[in-house]
């Protein structure tokens, strides 16, 4: 029995990192990869990171693709998009221009996955400047109730809420991957005849 289980093909969570240039998404993969918060990072093209970790008792991996936010890339985006099985959209919450660039984010990926259950979380990141703060919790929290989406607060340098926006979306996308799952295989269906001579 034990070894029919080590066959079983490993799960893997395909998440997305979307948002504007700046708003730490780098930041909080790394965190979130390597537990070390990096200060100055080179504008991002695209990195992908792969990480097993436990969710809920059963061993999985992530794989985080971590895009530009750089507007040049947007043709390159939407091969992402459609391979992504669920996002983490970030804004910093002091940057209210970034905060507004989630809604053109959120468009996008609904054009190209044509489905509004797509597992998504809407991050405020650099919660640890609050005297900084544009964008409010209430205005936060009012989109993130419009789009139906779970809005939480993170910073990639206190690492604070950062564990959780992965294993929220991972947990969103094991039970969207588990509901569009058939849970026995469809009976067949037989039909009796008779030959009739």
């Amino acid at each position: 029995m034990s070894k029919a289980k080590a066959q079983q093909p490993q799960v893997i969570h395909k998440v997305i990192m979307v948002g504007s240039g700046g708003v730490g998404k780098s930041a909080l993969t790394l965190q979130f990869m390597y537990d070390e918060f990096v200060e100055d990072y080179e504008p991002t093209k695209a990195d992908s990171y792969r990480k097993k970790v436990v969710l809920d008792g059963e061993e999985v991996q992530i794989d985080i693709l971590d895009t530009a936010g750089q507007e040049e890339y947007a043709a390159i985006r939407d091969n992402y998009f459609r391979s992504g099985e669920g996002f983490l959209c970030l804004f910093s919450i002091t940057e209210q221009e970034s905060f507004q660039a989630t809604v053109d984010f959120r468009e996008q990926i609904l054009r190209v996955k044509n489905d509004d259950t797509i597992p998504f979380l809407l991050v405020g990141n650099k919660a640890d400047l609050e005297d900084k703060r544009y964008v409010s919790v209430d205005e936060a929290q009012e989109r993130a109730k419009q789009w139906n989406v779970p809005y939480v607060e993170t910073s990639a340098k206190t690492r604070a809420n950062v564990d959780k926006v992965f294993y929220d979306l991972m947990r969103t996308i094991r039970d969207k991957k588990a509901a569009n799952s058939p849970k026995d295989p469809p009976k067949e269906h037989t039909t009796k005849c008779c030959v009739l001579m």
